[in-house]
């Protein structure tokens, strides 16, 4: 499949010395959400400025839709919306003005009816003579993404998207998200609440001081680096877990009151009816068991953490 995003040996060095990029590649495919993660400085930023065309990077090559973003930078850009993390308009016009003005800004034409359809979609139509500085926050953060909308893009980059936004909000805008993908918007986001990316995305991009650690699938990265922990309510406390169960590396918490086993997940069957078999021949008795598999996040941090 042709990506419709190619970054090629992508670096970013800034005057100051800081390298923001090094050595990235990355291929984004059409109609895909793609999330990307990563700690504060990580180069998240400065990676969708360059593809924006609002940063200059230092060597490499970066295409959109087949159009080079610096030699064919009008059509390249036109192929992509931007909704950046800082709310940056013109408080006193309308939302139709405004809306209107990024489109008029790529050279097209006015559209009564596909504003209107944008506008509705982002519950923004009943604001639509509204002036900008009296909206509240969250149909500020609509707006932006009206505005990214405004040219028609085929590629979106979401920003921070539903930073300061009530959970509430942020769900409406998850479900607008699937909205644009099911029309066959490629969309790539960078997000802090990593629930955000475990709930819409199809892969997952993790990058940490300028670097792409991984590209993988969702669901495969769980199935791979996540861990499942098999978790004991034993009937009477321990203090210390038998020489003859050391072998699966368990642990004792809860003052002795619970016995925890951390096994791989494409592995997740092995050695656990071993396991309680051996501990009914000790005479070691639970009330209850269940089982906790990793969340993206704690499978974000451990990737981080490696490379640190």
């Amino acid at each position: 499949m042709q990506p419709i995003i190619s970054i090629t040996d992508l670096t970013k060095t800034y005057a100051s010395g800081v390298q923001a990029l090094k050595r990235v590649d990355l291929e984004i495919y059409q109609g895909e959400i793609l999330a990307l993660l990563g700690p504060n400085g990580a180069g998240k930023t400065t990676l969708i400025g360059i593809v924006c065309g609002l940063v200059t990077p230092t060597t490499g090559r970066v295409q959109a839709d087949g159009y080079d973003i610096i030699r064919d930078y009008r059509m390249a850009r036109s192929k992509i919306g931007l909704v950046p993390q800082e709310l940056a308009t013109d408080m006193f016009e309308t939302v139709w003005e405004t809306v209107n003005l990024s489109r008029g800004l790529f050279g097209l034409a006015p559209d009564h009816d596909y504003v209107e359809k944008v506008l509705r979609d982002l519950s923004l139509w009943d604001k639509r003579k509204s002036e900008i500085m009296a909206l509240s926050g969250g149909m500020k953060r609509r707006l932006m993404i009206a505005k990214a909308l405004a040219h028609e893009p085929e590629i979106l980059f979401l920003d921070e998207p539903t930073a300061g936004v009530d959970v509430e909000l942020r769900r409406d805008m998850w479900d607008m998200v699937r909205r644009l993908r099911e029309d066959g918007t490629t969309i790539i986001l960078t997000t802090h609440y990593i629930e955000e990316a475990e709930e819409m995305a199809d892969r997952i991009g993790v990058i940490n001081k300028g670097e792409m650690i991984l590209v993988e699938d969702k669901a495969t990265l769980m199935k791979q680096l996540g861990k499942k922990q098999l978790v004991l309510q034993l009937q009477e406390p321990m203090e210390k877990v038998p020489d003859e169960l050391e072998r699966w590396q368990l642990s004792l918490v809860e003052d002795g009151r619970q016995l925890l086993y951390t096994f791989d997940t494409h592995d997740e069957h092995k050695g656990i009816s071993s396991l309680l078999k051996n501990m009914g021949e000790l005479g070691i008795n639970y009330t209850d068991l269940n089982t906790d598999q990793s969340s993206l996040e704690e499978i974000f941090v451990e990737l981080v953490k490696d490379r640190s």
